[in-house]
């Protein structure tokens, strides 16, 4: 069912590389409810991606930047500002990447070449969009800038590594620009926490099928899809939440409030006992062979 929320808005969506992309996802449910958007990723994911096809469908130009680069966001967004004749309404963040994670290296080992790296495309690619949308004046009063999150920001999660630190920096960007464009110029800036998905860059995160069955267990309304993260998005970029700005919104089944499920305690209980049963019958074992 569509609403027409963002009918004659426009904007700019980052990150969508396939049907398994939130950013995807949102670009979808975008052109549903009536908004026009330009599509962007690096020239690599391009390439290598089908942001074509996604193009295609919803009748969006497809501009290649590497948001690490002021130089290619600079042209970016001059570029989206002239294909809509003007300021445009939302945008979405929808960047990152760790090399130390898909390299498995350990938090305590880290190469800081790729933590450098991590926090550039992951963190300081949100601040840039920003700093240049502001710069050139793009986002029009009551827009919206939207970013991915994830709730490592605020607590360890084994193997999340270096993008926990980047995320956490994604977060205060929010909130400290979202204070600066909002007294100026009216303009929104939220992150959603967002549960584990299976996206293409998600996959990649070692242990993710465990972490997405303990999430699952964990969330009374389990885990939300990148398709109902699509439908929060659009909320977000529509003018029903002209007031909400400088949060992180957790988008997880309640993952975020949660201490120990029923399941969870359940499942914990089980492997305790069977580990006491390992542990009784090694010792008679033992007592048997003395």
């Amino acid at each position: 069912m569509t609403y027409n929320l963002l009918k004659g808005k426009t904007g700019i969506i980052f990150g969508a590389l396939n049907p398994l992309s939130i950013a995807w996802n949102v670009a979808e449910k975008a052109h549903e409810e009536g908004a026009r958007f330009v599509l962007t990723n690096t020239p690599v994911a391009l390439r290598f991606g089908e942001t074509h096809l996604l193009a295609e469908k919803t009748g969006s130009p497809v501009i290649p930047a590497d948001a690490t680069s002021l130089k290619d966001m600079e042209h970016l967004v001059k570029s989206t500002m002239d294909h809509f004749g003007g300021q445009f309404d939302f945008a979405l963040h929808s960047i990152g990447m760790s090399l130390n994670v898909r390299k498995d290296r350990p938090y305590d080992d880290l190469d800081y070449d790729y933590y450098q790296k991590t926090i550039d495309i992951s963190a300081l690619s949100f601040h840039k969009l920003i700093q240049t949308c502001k710069q050139m004046d793009a986002v029009k009063e009551w827009g919206s800038i939207v970013a991915l999150s994830y709730i490592a920001a605020q607590r360890t999660l084994f193997r999340y590594n270096d993008m926990a630190d980047a995320k956490a920096a994604l977060e205060s960007i929010a909130r400290s620009f979202g204070y600066i464009y909002g007294r100026e110029k009216k303009v929104r800036i939220n992150t959603i926490s967002q549960s584990p998905t299976m996206t293409t860059a998600g996959s990649g995160v070692k242990g993710i099928n465990d972490l997405f069955d303990f999430t699952e267990r964990m969330s009374p309304l389990g885990n939300a899809s990148a398709d109902e993260c699509a439908h929060y998005v659009i909320t977000l970029f529509s003018d029903l939440t002209r007031k909400v700005t400088m949060q992180n919104l957790f988008h997880d089944g309640g993952f975020s409030s949660m201490g120990m499920s029923e399941r969870a305690m359940h499942m914990y209980s089980r492997s305790l006992n069977i580990d006491d049963d390992c542990c009784q019958n090694m010792k008679d074992e033992r007592d048997k062979n003395f």
